[in-house]
C-alpha cells in the first residue's frame, strides 16, 4: 500500500471540510422548522455512540456522518428562534462563520507569541467591553470559560480588596482566621455563584 502524499492528505481534509459545511448548512436551513427538544427516539438513538475504545484510527468520513446522522437530530434547537430555555442566545451568521474559521486556525491563545491574532482580537474585544460599560481606558480584563469562572474571578478580586483593607494578606495568610466577609445574595441566586463562593473559601450560610 502506498503512503498518502501531502497533496492527497490536503485533498482529503478539504473533502471532509466540504462535507461538514454541507451538513452544517442543511442543519441551519432546517432548524427553524423542527421541534425545539429532540424526539425521544432520537435521544435513545444516541446509544449508538457507545462503542469500545478503537484500536486504530477511525475513518473521518464515517465519524462525521455519525455525528450528523445520530447527533444532529438529538440537539436542542437553540438557534431555531423558538427556544426560550436558560439564557442562551442563537448564533449569528457572522459568529458561526468566524467559529468555523477559528476552528481551522486551531490556535493556542495562551501567549501572544503563540498566536498574535488571538491575542490581538482578545484585546480588541476587551476594549469594546470597556467602552460599552464606560470603564477607564486603562482598565484591564480577561476572557474566561464560563459563568462559574467569571463569578469566581470577580469574588476573589473582591475578597482580595476587602481583606487587604482589613489588614489581612490572603495570599500569604490564607483564609483560616481571616476577617469575616458578608456576601449578600437573593433567593434566586445562580448556582455558579454559590459554587464560586465555596471555591473562594467563603462559606454560605442562612
Amino acid at each position: 500500500m502506498s503512503t498518502p502524499t501531502a497533496i492527497e492528505g490536503t485533498l482529503e481534509r478539504e473533502h471532509l471540510l466540504q462535507r461538514a459545511a454541507e451538513m452544517a448548512r442543511k442543519y441551519v436551513r432546517e432548524i427553524g422548522g423542527r421541534r425545539v427538544s429532540p424526539a425521544v427516539a432520537d435521544v435513545v438513538n444516541l446509544a449508538k455512540f457507545r462503542e469500545g475504545f478503537p484500536e486504530a484510527p477511525s475513518d473521518p468520513v464515517r465519524v462525521l456522518a455519525m455525528l450528523d446522522e445520530i447527533g444532529s437530530p438529538a440537539t436542542v434547537a437553540m438557534t431555531g428562534g423558538r427556544y426560550f430555555g436558560f439564557v442562551i442566545g442563537g448564533a449569528l451568521p457572522a459568529s458561526l462563520a468566524a467559529n468555523w474559521l477559528a476552528g481551522a486556525w486551531d490556535q493556542n491563545a495562551c501567549l501572544r507569541v503563540m498566536s498574535p491574532v488571538a491575542a490581538e482580537l482578545e484585546e480588541v474585544a476587551l476594549g469594546w467591553v470597556s467602552e460599552a460599560l464606560r470603564l477607564p481606558q486603562d482598565c484591564e480584563g480577561g476572557l474566561v470559560t464560563c459563568a462559574t469562572t467569571a463569578n469566581f474571578t470577580a469574588l476573589v478580586a473582591a475578597r482580595q480588596a476587602l481583606l487587604s483593607r482589613a489588614g489581612w494578606n490572603v495570599v500569604e495568610e490564607g483564609m483560616f482566621g481571616a476577617p469575616p466577609i458578608d456576601v449578600v445574595v437573593g433567593k434566586e441566586v445562580h448556582a455558579s455563584i454559590l459554587k464560586a463562593l465555596c471555591l473562594a473559601g467563603l462559606v454560605a450560610r442562612d
